[in-house]
């Protein structure tokens, strides 16, 4: 059985490389145009995979090119497909992302398909119960509130990446003991003016293990109910790619718990193989190995890690 399982976004994504923004109603000649596989979820699974850990995505694809290329990308990164189910004569999740080079920013368009949500089967609850961390997004709330529920009942984390306010999040929300939300989903959610107050306030209702708000180039914070503790964005020299990076955060962060870390300890890895991932394209692509990482994180300062070096 795999150590990290997953439910949730599965998104055949389009980057589209430009020199800047372009204007309505123009042509832009692009410097690159990459498909790659992306969705919170899935890719923090790959990420995951890609520093060592075991592991798994459960699900249903459909078997159009996109569907068939997602397969095909999680067997190339390790993910395991073997709790995916595959309903033929749909349309898989898309997105077409532009990353203007001007200013390092992305923005996405995106279609989330059609095809049918599902009940999970008795092989995916018996891989969620005998996993350590299962993974959630948001996206396919039925399965995911029915997988994470499984998953509290029989002793398994449950890692939140709550990036949106979708609907029926209320209910998912009191199964994630790792909460891991974004600084936009956490005022939003809370109707509080600080991140360090929508800490507490989410701690306050839902009494997770702890909660890490994301804050993008500013780092985050990290609150565990005793004490709140800011963690960096650790700089790299060039901003290539930052489409994803939140997603490789998460992944990043399951497989730090997995591998004996702290909460704390857990951001800074995590952050620092966001800012890796920045580097290069493609939110998948561009995760390090775990080698790189802690050669990054000893370079940037950072001493927390020096056990690893041995």
């Amino acid at each position: 059985m795999k150590k990290i399982v997953g439910i949730g976004a599965n998104v055949c994504d389009t980057l589209i490389n430009v020199p800047a923004f372009p204007h309505e109603d123009t042509k832009l000649r692009a410097n690159s145009i990459t498909v790659c596989g992306g969705g919170p979820c899935a890719t923090g699974l790959v990420a995951a995979s890609k520093l060592g850990a075991e592991a798994a995505f459960i699900g249903t694809l459909t078997d159009d090119s996109a569907g068939k290329f997602l397969v095909a990308d999680f067997e190339r990164y390790g993910v395991s497909t073997e709790y995916i189910q595959t309903e033929p004569g749909y349309t898989s999740f898309n997105s077409f992302v532009i990353l203007s080079e001007e200013t390092t920013s992305r923005t996405c368009v995106f279609h989330r398909g059609n095809v049918p949500e599902k009940d999970l089967t008795e092989e995916q609850k018996n891989a969620i119960i005998n996993a350590e961390m299962l993974m959630v997004d948001g996206n396919n709330m039925k399965t995911a509130i029915e997988g994470a529920k499984l998953a509290r009942e029989n002793g398994v984390n449950v890692l939140y990446d709550a990036g949106g306010l979708y609907e029926g999040v209320e209910k998912l929300l009191p199964y994630a003991n790792i909460l891991i939300p974004s600084e936009e989903f956490s005022l939003g959610f809370t109707g509080e003016k600080t991140a360090e107050a929508a800490a507490k306030k989410l701690f306050e209702m839902f009494n997770p293990d702890v909660v890490v708000i994301t804050q993008g180039k500013r780092g985050g914070i990290c609150y565990d109910g005793k004490q709140l503790r800011e963690y960096p964005a650790i700089p790299v020299d060039k901003v290539i790619d930052s489409n994803g990076a939140g997603d490789v955060f998460h992944g990043a962060y399951a497989f730090a718990l997995t591998k004996g870390y702290d909460y704390y300890k857990a951001c800074l890895f995590s952050s620092g193989v966001s800012a890796l991932k920045c580097t290069k394209v493609g939110a998948r692509a561009a995760v390090p190995d775990f080698e790189t990482v802690i050669k990054f994180l000893k370079e940037s300062g950072i001493d927390e890690f020096k056990e690893d070096l041995d």
